[in-house]
Order: C-alpha cells, then structure tokens, then sequence
C-alpha cells in the first residue's frame, strides 16, 4: 500500500514539474499549451458544462444561424456548446495550429453528432480566414502565444462582419496573460472599438466589436 502511495505521490510531483516546466519556457518565448496538457484547458473531473462557459455564451449573445470563429480552440470547450447553440443554418470554425488539438475538439463532436463545425489548422494572422465571414469570434488565453500579434488582430478584423464582435478573456493564470491596456492597443488600432467589459484586471472578458457600416460607411 506505502508503495502505491509513493508511486502515486511521484507521478503528481513529476506532472507538477512539467506543469512548471511548460510555465517557464511559455513566458520565454510564444509556446501553445501541449496537446498531453490539454486538461489544463478544460478539466476532466468537470460534468457537463461549466459555469465559465455558460458565461462566456451569455456574453457572446450567441443565436441560431451565425457563424463563429473559435480561434485557437484547444480541445473544444466552447467550440460544442456554440455549435449546439447556432444550430443546423449555423456554423462553427474551430481553428488551432496544433493537429492534436483539433483531434480532440473533432472526436468530441463525433460524440455529441455535430456537423456544422469545421477544423482549421493554422496560425492566426497567416491570412487564411475569408473576409467578414463571421458574426462572433472568441480568443481565450491565445492572444500571448501568437508571434505576429499585430498581424493577427488585423486577420481577425478583417475576417469579422460588420457589427460582429471578438471576445477575449484573459486570466492572470496563463503565463501569456495580456493586461486589458494591452489588448485594446492592439485592437483599437486596427478599428474595433470596446463594448463591454467584465471582471477585474487580473482576470477578465473584454468584449470588442467592428463597427457596423450604415448608409455604406462605416460608424468608426
């Protein structure tokens, strides 16, 4: 039994060590959270949708028949329940540069016999996104691990319809965390403009949008 319990013990402090290891080269240079840590992104003890994804599809203000671009989706935590949301005469883009990841986000709507979601790999900001394609966009924890942060806010721009809106949380947690300041840099130069912000500055969702064009010009 002693022997169990050391085992156990070292196999949490082993996890714990590259758990760190992963923190201290992240902060180094622009390094994706791993396939094999991808628990980290959405907890395996959790049953069934968690109370921080049923705040982020309130604050998207998500409905039947838009198109949404999960960027850097990870193994799909919200790229599901937003399928499920949007419905059949929606769509679902799941985007992330990890083939792995988007192995998992696609096993898990095999489960659940989703079809309205398709999987992108690449990186944000290599143009590959059609232009004002989508209504909403969502960017969790992302934006620090991209090189080209610059260029990506303007692929993303550029992607979203007029009025549509781009949601960005960031978590002090995540050692790419972007402060609010930072993000708004980025973004208001490109032409979003903020909407709505929620949380604290160590852990927030800022909501951005594209100006909507009324009588053929933009409002920006």
């Amino acid at each position: 039994m002693l022997s169990i319990i050391i085992a156990i013990v070292l196999i949490i402090v082993i996890l714990l060590l590259l758990c760190l290891a992963w923190r201290y080269a992240s902060q180094k240079s622009s390094l994706p959270c791993p396939v094999w840590m991808r628990w980290l992104l959405d907890p395996p003890l959790s049953r069934g949708m968690s109370a921080r994804t049923r705040r982020t599809l309130t604050r998207l203000d998500l409905k039947p028949g838009m198109q949404v671009l999960d960027a850097g989706c990870g193994p799909g935590r919200l790229t599901i329940p937003m399928a499920q949301v949007v419905g059949k005469e929606g769509s679902v883009t799941a985007m992330d540069l990890q083939e792995g990841m988007l192995k998992v986000a696609r096993d898990r709507a095999d489960r659940e016999k989703l079809t309205n979601i398709s999987f992108l790999q690449g990186g944000i900001g290599e143009s590959r996104l059609p232009p004002e394609q989508y209504d909403r966009m969502v960017l969790i924890t992302v934006l620090g691990e991209i090189p080209g942060r610059e260029a990506a806010v303007q692929d993303l721009y550029q992607a979203l319809k007029p009025g549509g809106r781009l949601l960005v949380e960031e978590t002090i947690r995540d050692p790419h965390f972007q402060t609010r300041s930072t993000v708004i840099g980025l973004c208001e130069p490109v032409g979003f403009v903020e909407k709505e912000f929620y949380g604290n500055r160590f852990s927030y969702t800022l909501i951005l949008e594209k100006p909507p064009v009324r009588n053929g010009y933009s409002d920006s």
